[in-house]
């Protein structure tokens, strides 16, 4: 998600925070999983940041509603974004997600598209195991597409004929899920779709950095030991020099 975000916004900083200590987000119950956003929302709030992306399906199901009361600044899901994409792309009136358990069970993006279009039907699949191959680094071989098209095998078989990567982790393995997907099918990245709105939300707010300084990127993390520092760079490259590791109690 981030990666996107600095494409799509290149001169913004950025604050980002990984709860590293409790994720897997995706399998919790979904109000365990509001209250950390809530206070992960905090810690951000009181950072003085002018915008917040919550980067992560499963907990933008869970709060986004409930948190978008509490403050006065831009609050942005992952969720709308993608349903809003797949909505304009179907012809068939038929739309797949691939996402974590909590989002899948959460239906939250079966009810964001129907209350653009009723008529559109949603077919879902968790799809944890590719989850834990992109956190592991594993992004190409037998293994992974073997898992891919077992996910995707349901969704085929219901004709959709557009996929909503439901989860921002899997944009990694974006160019995989389109070999086993075919040519008749439109995949959706929920974290391009996301990063377009961070973009016009800016702008229409008129809260854009200028290109005067060089943007900031601080990365926060929970867990005093995990592999974030090696993942952050296989998304991000050089942006992540350092991760502050901080004790927080939920």
């Amino acid at each position: 998600m981030l990666r996107e975000i600095i494409k799509s916004a290149p001169h913004e900083s950025t604050i980002y925070f990984g709860d590293t200590e409790r994720v897997p987000y995706g399998p919790r119950d979904l109000d365990e999983v509001k209250k950390f956003v809530f206070k992960i929302t905090r810690f951000l709030y009181d950072k003085d940041v002018k915008l917040i992306v919550i980067a992560c399906n499963t907990s933008t199901a869970a709060a986004l509603d409930d948190i978008k009361k509490q403050y006065d600044i831009p609050i942005i899901g992952v969720i709308e974004p993608g349903a809003r994409t797949a909505v304009c792309n179907t012809r068939n009136k038929k739309v797949g997600v691939i996402a974590t358990r909590g989002t899948v069970e959460s239906n939250a993006y079966k009810l964001a598209i129907e209350k653009i279009d009723p008529e559109i039907k949603t077919f879902s699949a968790a799809a944890p195991l590719l989850v834990d191959f992109v956190e592991k680094g594993i992004l190409d071989g037998r293994g992974l597409n073997k898992a891919i098209y077992n996910y995707l095998k349901p969704l085929f078989k219901a004709d959709i004929d557009v996929l909503i990567l439901g989860c921002t982790h899997f944009p990694l393995i974006e160019k995989q899920i389109l070999a086993c997907s075919g040519n008749g099918i439109r995949v959706i990245s929920s974290a391009v779709e996301t990063a377009k709105d961070v973009k016009k939300t800016l702008t229409e707010k008129g809260i854009s950095s200028g290109k005067r300084k060089k943007p900031e990127r601080i990365f926060y993390e929970t867990a005093m030991a995990s592999n974030f520092f090696k993942v952050g760079k296989m998304f991000l490259g050089e942006e992540v020099k350092e991760v502050i590791r901080i004790k927080f109690d939920i």
